[in-house]
């Protein structure tokens, strides 16, 4: 999986590249295929770091964002976040009602 990482107001150094595509591995624990990823960090005014991260996987797209004054603690609350959807997704089917039919009949007692 090829992960895209944009920095605006940043340099994207080789450690904060390397957090990001361990982040980005970690989703692969859930046996889905991910298509893609793309990151953007942001360095904003009052030393804030924004973290948005898109993930690409069959049938959806998970989008994250996260803001901290710790650039690394942003990554980590974003890679949770997509980890929450992911998992969310991934039990979906299972969390649906159940219809009606598999729903036992109570047979009524000649009185």
């Amino acid at each position: 999986m090829k992960v895209e990482i944009t920095g605006k107001n940043i340099d994207i150094t080789p450690a904060i590249r390397e957090r990001i595509e361990a982040k980005f591995n970690k989703l692969k624990k859930w046996q889905v295929d991910v298509i893609g990823g793309h990151a953007t960090v942001t360095k904003g005014p009052g030393k804030k770091h924004k973290v948005e991260a898109n993930a690409s996987i069959p049938g959806t797209q998970l989008v994250a964002s996260a803001e901290h004054e710790d650039l690394f603690g942003a990554i980590t609350e974003v890679s949770q976040k997509l980890e929450r959807q992911l998992n969310k997704q991934q039990h979906k089917p299972e969390s649906r009602r159940a219809t009606h039919i598999d729903k036992p009949v109570l047979e009524e007692e000649d009185a």
